[in-house]
């Protein structure tokens, strides 16, 4: 039977995400904190991304079964770097966008999240230049560039708006599947929609093939 509970991210600050090992498809899922700390409760929501697609379809679910579905993100464009991801509920309307910012993202990457009326609420930046530059090195040393992601090199965003941070992204280290920990309580009136920040926690691995 699976264990799973509905739950309106709305409510809460802080969750878990943790990357499902699956051969055909990237899958997720989200949790919230047990307590303060960073160990996972019941899953509340599923994510699917197929592989292979020309354009990017990734669906969120609110049972593993995938019988109920709780928005989805969706390439404009083919192939484009620079293109916008829509942020949709399932009857269609629009929760925001997501968008790389592609020359920052040289250097670190860097996104920035749009309410649905196309106003700028929050940008995600890698927290740590020094460390950015190491991880992309590591990229392109032959042999070890197959385990980079396995290596414990951090992969840390902060969600910043107008100078003032408003939450974390943090990836869990020593981990042989990738598991975050996003926590926006810099925004405690929740200004951003948290399913929008479910959408680019999901995005910073998914659409980097992390």
């Amino acid at each position: 039977m699976n264990t799973h509970v509905w739950i309106d991210p709305s409510q809460y600050d802080r969750f878990i995400l943790k990357q499902k090992f699956r051969l055909v498809a990237n899958e997720y899922q989200f949790s919230l904190p047990q307590g303060d700390g960073d160990s996972p409760g019941p899953p509340f929501c599923f994510v699917r991304q197929k592989m292979f697609k020309f354009k990017e379809d990734i669906r969120f679910y609110t049972d593993e079964s995938r019988a109920s579905e709780l928005m989805r993100i969706k390439a404009r464009q083919r192939f484009d770097p620079r293109a916008r991801y829509d942020v949709t509920a399932p009857d269609g309307s629009k929760i925001g966008e997501i968008q790389k910012v592609f020359g920052a993202s040289l250097l670190r990457s860097t996104y920035q999240l749009y309410d649905a009326a196309g106003n700028g609420v929050a940008q995600a930046t890698e927290q740590n230049l020094a460390v950015a530059l190491v991880r992309r090195l590591v990229g392109f040393i032959p042999f070890i560039e197959n385990f980079a992601d396995w290596l414990p090199i951090p992969y840390h965003f902060v969600f910043k708006r107008n100078g003032t941070v408003l939450g974390s992204h943090r990836r869990h280290l020593w981990k042989f599947i990738d598991v975050y920990t996003i926590d926006m309580g810099g925004d405690p009136d929740r200004t951003v929609d948290r399913r929008l920040i479910l959408a680019i926690a999901v995005g910073m691995d998914a659409l980097q093939a992390r």
